[in-house]
């Protein structure tokens, strides 16, 4: 039986963790397994909260980041830890404070990479509390994709179907590009291979990058309907309340298409994305369409890419020079 690693990445919803973790519990039931949660620094009791929680659960641990580094430098942090006796696992999976996996769903997943060598990595059919599912299997972005995302507009998006990021929602086990890393479970020898998350990345982009360097290496992303996880989002990083596109956003996204395409590639595609949404806004001011950006995000996009060309890049923190990385 393959030995498990499951990280789980608090930051500041300890009750929601908890909540997770005992689901994750559950779902490791009979599997050679153990669990550790990592604080991201919360700063606000949850390490406390949860360490006290923890006590008496079997083969659970309770870390420190030492830093809010963000999504990936956290889940690092957990991975680095390796098993309780000091080795490393043949799978690592990855589950967010405000998923909640079927009692079968991560076996779902062992059983699956056990079984399909190609795959390097294996993630959940995402739903909601509700049962609705959520579109968490992706092609790769490109700099077409720019366009047909931000025009919104039938005729573009049909000449361009092959390059549309978010793919039909699967009914059958496939190969993906790239999975949302709310249930996403990984070979550790792919992880020795490529590295971990690259923490330049704060929030966003970090699993479509370790993805894509996964199939450079020549391994797969596949997405598994039968393992099947519950999922809040957005519960940390108030994605759902944003009135302004964040910083950390932005530079994940110069970040991507820099580091993986060149940064000609970064600065095209952001000429398109303008292209793109002007197009919309025309559309709005013509169709009385309501808007389907954050405020002035067309804008913040462009200042924020011109600044990217002249200034230093983020540092391996993920923090711009001078400045200090948080999720508001």
């Amino acid at each position: 039986m393959p030995r498990l690693l499951t990280v789980l990445l608090n930051y500041r919803t300890p009750d929601m963790t908890i909540r997770a973790a005992e689901a994750a519990m559950r779902a490791l039931d009979g599997l050679d397994a153990e669990l550790v949660i990592v604080d991201n620094a919360s700063g606000d009791g949850s390490f406390e909260t949860l360490k006290a929680r923890a006590q008496g659960w079997p083969g659970v641990r309770v870390i420190q980041s030492g830093r809010n580094g963000g999504f990936g430098a956290g889940n690092n942090v957990g991975i680095r830890a390796g098993l309780s006796d000091g080795s490393k696992p043949d799978f690592v999976y990855l589950l967010n404070s405000d998923a909640f996996p079927a009692p079968d769903a991560i076996r779902c997943l062992v059983n699956h990479l056990e079984t399909n060598p190609k795959a390097g990595f294996a993630g959940s059919f995402i739903h909601g509390e509700d049962g609705d599912p959520h579109i968490t299997a992706f092609r790769f972005p490109s700099v077409w994709s720019e366009l047909e995302g931000s025009a919104r507009f039938g005729p573009i998006s049909r000449v361009l179907k092959n390059r549309i990021v978010p793919l039909p929602l699967p009914e059958t086990t496939r190969r993906v590009d790239w999975l949302a890393g709310a249930s996403m479970m990984m070979r550790q020898e792919v992880l020795d291979e490529i590295g971990l998350f690259d923490e330049t990345f704060f929030l966003y982009f970090e699993e479509t990058d370790l993805c894509l360097r996964a199939a450079r290496a020549g391994y797969e992303t596949h997405y598994v309907v039968d393992s099947k996880v519950a999922h809040i989002g957005s519960v940390s990083t108030g994605m759902k309340t944003w009135d302004r596109i964040p910083g950390y956003w932005l530079d994940s996204r110069w970040h991507y298409f820099s580091k993986n395409h060149g940064r000609g590639a970064a600065v095209l595609a952001t000429l398109l994305h303008m292209l793109g949404g002007s197009l919309w806004r025309v559309r709005m001011l013509l169709q009385r369409k309501p808007p389907a950006d954050p405020p002035h995000f067309l804008r913040d996009l462009i200042l924020h890419d011109l600044g990217a060309l002249i200034r230093p890049l983020p540092d391996r923190a993920g923090n711009a020079p001078g400045t200090e990385a948080r999720v508001e």
